[in-house]
């Protein structure tokens, strides 16, 4: 077993322990010890690549809801990486890129691409919206009976040939 694992696992076994004991300690209702036993539970690691790459998805939705898009979009690349099947993955990216104006090389924000526009800065909103398009061809090949609107803007825009 490589030195990393054996580590990875002392630290995970560690921290269930402390963690075990801290809730004794502390004072929570027992509706905070079970949210917190769900929470142990589910950040465990998945040693799947297939069912890691859903909770890695289900990150990225979390920090999406919370608006920490550059999280968001780190999970979904993670989430991809371990399975490139998941149309969500790239539609949720594709939001991100067409209204959030994200830049993808360097993590960081930028003006949205919709209020670049809406500034005059037809090239930075460009960017953003090819980006986005990119995610959502990638989506509509995975499941083309889904993303009918982006499918639309696709094509109303001419980023798009459908058959």
């Amino acid at each position: 077993m490589p030195r990393s694992r054996i580590n990875g696992n002392f630290i995970d076994k560690t921290f269930s322990i402390v963690a075990n004991i801290l809730l004794g300690i502390i004072p929570t209702t027992s509706g905070e010890k079970k949210a917190f036993t769900y929470y142990r539970d589910a950040t465990r690691p998945e040693k799947d690549p297939y069912d890691r790459s859903f909770i890695l998805y289900n990150i990225g939705l979390i920090h999406t809801s919370n608006g920490e898009h550059t999280k968001a979009l780190e999970y979904y690349f993670r989430a991809l990486e371990r399975n490139p099947f998941l149309p969500q993955a790239f539609n949720n990216m594709a939001v991100i890129c067409h209204y959030y104006g994200f830049l993808r090389k360097e993590f960081c924000y930028s003006d949205r691409g919709e209020q670049a526009i809406l500034e005059g800065d037809s090239e930075i909103a460009e960017a953003w919206f090819n980006q986005a398009a990119e995610y959502w061809k990638q989506a509509i090949a995975l499941t083309p009976d889904n993303y009918i609107e982006a499918r639309n803007w696709l094509k109303i825009t001419k980023r798009f040939e459908l058959e």
